[in-house]
């Protein structure tokens, strides 16, 4: 079997080549996509060959970023090319480029840590960004994120894309084939040209978490999915909601920046490296990103790599222990800072994590500072939750994850692991501290949205004063990162603290709760469409549905639930069998209104189990 890999393919290559294809031939393309997995094959100056029978050859020449970006690009040697089923299934069993591909000159795609979707833990399914130390320089008005204008095109755009995404979504990931996806893949070209960058990457989140769970099993995958579709459809219900035409970024004139940590970031699609993260003397938040194609080892290396700063000569180790005068610096909506050619940085002295401006992030109420991390995420442009930190006692491990109660009366959370990769040294280090039970640590990492209390930790320190905590080197400068720094034995008190009882945590409201019927119901209808939500509410399984949810107390999803199913099962036929109103449009907004209200109580309950 062959091992080489096709080359990336532009979203739009692929959906016209799908559009060529007559009716008959939409029919087979999924079989014929099958067929080609282990065909590939090297050709001559880069390109990439597959051959169906002894007659027929299929070869694409990526350009100069390694993407086939342009038709001509992708060729078949059988007579009906290009307008062929050999060409399609090959592009359409060949990755998804990303958005940024076409545009590799003017900025570098990344990953982002918590993008896509993807738990941190996960760093994405999805779709890699911009890297903001690539970003020419820019400006933009001050304030809030630039939201796209309801023009005409942008609304035709959000118009398509919600038309896609609700006969998606009506197909599930059975009937979701090459040819469901290539109308989303349509509607997201679409969605690009009309300015509406993030509406086009909701829509490549969906097509790729289609894919894999078309690949990997229906299983696999739907709470990505599923949030994928919510995100989706909620951004084209209304062309207002599409959010930023382009990371905009402002100059910021003069900037101080001190580090905090570094944060290894991995993408499904093949992108690796690291996010420094840094604080300014008021407090707030701010990212410096080198993320490019390489993967595991690009993350590994990216976090001892220059600085692409304005001439710094520090790398992301020294950064993230130091700090930066930033002359004319370039800062977009979410705080990435950007490189344009009039930036210019000098090094300074770094802020440990007991001196301000750092010790202030460590002093706020835990309750508060999640509730702020939490509601940063939903803002257009957010990566993913702010970071958090606080002072917490080990309780010890538990299962997969460490117990530690937050100092001074707080609650008791539950440690994971920020990036699970058996390379990364995150997974050891959680491993090493759990064997030290009664010690006393500085957290500073991700609060995880979908999970109880729960913190992915990416750096800790010692507590100030407290003689059972780290004993960190010196060039460490007070913390170590859990994803590149490995802890030892002789980073550990000498003398074993007290061990403490190992209290449980805190009980789980989400799995108290009896909201999971919906979630489930939810992702049966992404997993087997339309067809298998009113499959699963016939009979006695509506009861099953409603009636617990009533009695805990929460008729408003009950009611949606309800009004799901029933649209679920709506198919008005007239007298001669035939659908009277085939449209999926309403069982969407049915599917998006259960979905939101599922979200926000999710994250309500999330909120309140960090008292």
């Amino acid at each position: 079997m062959s091992t080489t890999a096709l080359p990336p393919v532009a979203p739009e290559v692929l959906a016209e080549a799908v559009g060529h294809l007559t009716a008959r031939l939409r029919k087979k393309l999924d079989a014929a996509v099958a067929e080609c997995a282990g065909r590939a094959e090297p050709g001559p100056d880069g390109a990439v060959r597959v051959r169906f029978g002894e007659d027929t050859l299929v070869t694409l020449r990526p350009g100069p970023s390694g993407t086939v970006t342009d038709p001509g690009e992708a060729v078949c040697t059988c007579l009906l090319a290009p307008r062929c089923l050999h060409r399609a299934a090959v592009l359409g069993a060949a990755p998804l480029a990303d958005a940024a591909a076409a545009e590799a000159s003017e900025e570098a795609p990344v990953a982002s840590p918590a993008a896509d979707g993807e738990s941190p833990a996960q760093s994405g399914p999805g779709a890699p960004g911009h890297t903001a130390a690539s970003r020419p320089e820019g400006s933009a008005p001050a304030g809030a994120p630039e939201t796209a204008p309801p023009t005409p095109a942008r609304a035709a755009a959000a118009s398509a894309l919600w038309h896609a995404a609700a006969e998606a979504l009506s197909a599930g990931v059975t009937a979701g084939g090459t040819v469901v996806q290539a109308e989303l893949l349509r509607a997201a070209h679409t969605a690009r040209l009309a300015g509406l960058p993030r509406a086009e990457a909701a829509a490549l989140r969906v097509v790729r978490g289609l894919r894999n769970a078309r690949e990997q099993g229906r299983g696999q995958g739907l709470p990505d999915l599923t949030a994928a579709f919510r995100e989706l459809l909620a951004g084209a219900a209304g062309p207002g909601t599409t959010g930023p035409a382009r990371r905009a970024y402002e100059q910021g004139g003069s900037l101080r920046v001190y580090g905090l940590c570094r944060e290894p970031v991995l993408s499904a699609t093949g992108y690796g490296g690291v996010t420094t993260h840094l604080l300014t003397p008021e407090g707030a938040l701010h990212t410096l990103s080198d993320v490019r194609p390489g993967g595991l080892s690009r993350a590994r290396g990216a976090g001892t790599a220059s600085v692409a700063l304005g001439g710094a000569v520090l790398d992301h180790a020294g950064l993230a222990r130091g700090g930066l005068l930033i002359a004319g610096a370039t800062v977009s909506s979410d705080g990435r800072l950007g490189a344009g050619r009039g930036v210019r940085a000098t090094p300074l002295r770094g802020a440990a994590w007991s001196e301000e401006p750092v010790a202030a992030l460590f002093a706020r109420p835990v309750r508060e500072a999640v509730a702020s991390a939490l509601d940063a995420a939903e803002l257009p442009g957010e990566a993913g939750p702010a970071l958090l930190g606080c002072d917490v006692e080990v309780l010890g491990a538990a299962e997969d994850h460490l117990l530690a109660r937050v100092l001074g009366g707080g609650p008791v959370l539950r440690l994971r692991v920020a990036h699970p990769h058996p390379e990364l040294p995150h997974t050891a280090n959680l491993r090493r501290i759990g064997e030290h039970p009664g010690l006393v640590l500085r957290v500073l990492g991700h609060p995880d949205p979908d999970r109880a209390a729960t913190l992915r930790p990416l750096a800790v320190g010692p507590v100030p004063d407290a003689p059972n905590s780290l004993r960190l080197p010196e060039e460490w400068r007070g913390h170590a990162d859990l994803g590149y720094d490995r802890l030892q034995g002789d980073h550990f008190p000498r003398t074993a603290p007290g061990v403490p009882a190992l209290a449980p945590a805190a009980p789980d409201p989400l799995a108290d709760a009896p909201l999971w019927r919906v979630r489930r119901l939810l992702e049966t209808g992404v997993a087997g469409g339309r067809r298998a939500v009113a499959e699963a509410s016939r009979g006695t399984d509506r009861a099953s549905l409603t009636v617990p949810l009533r009695r805990a107390g929460l008729p408003g999803a009950a009611d949606l639930v309800e009004a799901l199913t029933a649209e679920a099962d709506r198919r008005p036929r007239d007298t001669f069998g035939r659908l009277t109103d085939p449209s999926p449009d309403a069982y969407a907004r049915a599917w998006l209104a259960s979905a939101l209200h599922l979200h926000a109580a999710e994250r309500s309950l999330v909120t309140a189990s960090w008292s």
